[in-house]
């Protein structure tokens, strides 16, 4: 029977962690909590799951959760990924469970995340489910080494279960976007990097399957982030919106697929050209513009 022991990030989670913790307490084995300095009940609550807690300075998702890796005993099993903001629906609880008692010779778990946004459940516009890798054979998988996006990558054979994981975070609107805000300068240092290399790229990138994660990145990467800067944000929020039928979903619709579709994304190339013309202007270099313009350390 394989053991999972889960590893949530913390900060400041005092309104979502319960919620996470009790979907989880009944697969995992053991609960890691990787906090990066709380001043909330975020610690209370993970005492009372019994989880273990480990303390480390925030970077980003990726080294903290590679770090957390790190940490784990050279006998655990299997590890599960989740979000402090995220939960499993019954259903997926129930597979994970008889996965537990799976003795097929398989490295890495492929779940259905699904997302709400003020409370309802997006469900149109062409964005959700995706298919994330969270569950994966320890030794076997590590976080990919990226500011923004991150995904696990597994070395070895998967499988798919059907249930949903929703992220379902609870904070204002108001949050959401100072929150967002700081992705689009983190997701701009790593189109930067694609340009210039100035740190490895990596990626799960791929077109030979069918995980929509791996090929959403793929397009990402080979169609949308080569076309024109700005434009492609509103041609995208238009294949959302309308051609994905997201006005379905409604006020809370508009508002995601516009957000999350057009505004975010025109942020993220607006903070990109503003890296290039500081160069031009300065001839600094890419890592140092960076830093002066976003304020990211990149090495």
């Amino acid at each position: 029977m394989m053991k999972i022991t889960a590893i949530v990030l913390t900060y400041n989670e005092e309104i979502h962690l319960h919620r996470c913790l009790t979907s989880i307490k009944d697969v995992a084995d053991e609960i890691v909590v990787v906090d990066s300095f709380s001043n909330d009940s975020t610690l209370v609550i993970a005492e009372s799951f019994g989880a273990e807690i480990l303390t480390n300075d925030w970077l980003n998702y990726s080294t903290q959760f590679n770090w957390a890796l790190n940490q784990l005993p050279g006998d655990t099993d299997w590890v599960l990924r989740i979000d402090a903001d995220e939960f499993l629906t019954d259903e997926l609880i129930q597979q994970v469970l008889q996965l537990k008692n799976n003795n097929a010779e398989i490295y890495g778990v492929y779940l259905n995340r699904r997302m709400a946004f003020l409370g309802k459940i997006i469900k149109y516009g062409g964005v959700f489910p995706i298919k994330v890798l969270r569950i994966f054979k320890y030794g076997y998988g590590y976080c990919e080494n990226r500011w923004m996006d991150e995904h696990i990558k597994v070395k070895g054979q998967s499988l798919m279960l059907s249930g949903e994981l929703v992220d379902d975070n609870r904070n204002t609107l108001s949050w959401w976007l100072d929150k967002h805000n700081k992705y689009a300068s983190r997701e701009a240092v790593d189109i930067l990097n694609l340009e210039y290399s100035f740190m490895p790229h990596d990626t799960i990138a791929s077109f030979d399957g069918l995980r929509s994660s791996e090929i959403k990145r793929w397009i990402k990467e080979a169609v949308y982030l080569r076309s024109p800067l700005g434009w492609r944000a509103f041609v995208y929020f238009i294949y959302r919106y309308i051609v994905r039928l997201g006005f379905l979903d409604g006020y809370r619709g508009f508002a995601f697929h516009f957000l999350q579709g057009f505004w975010y994304r025109y942020i993220v190339d607006a903070k990109v050209r503003e890296v290039k013309n500081k160069m031009a202007e300065s001839s600094l270099s890419v890592e140092a513009s960076i830093e002066v313009v976003l304020g990211i350390k990149v090495n």
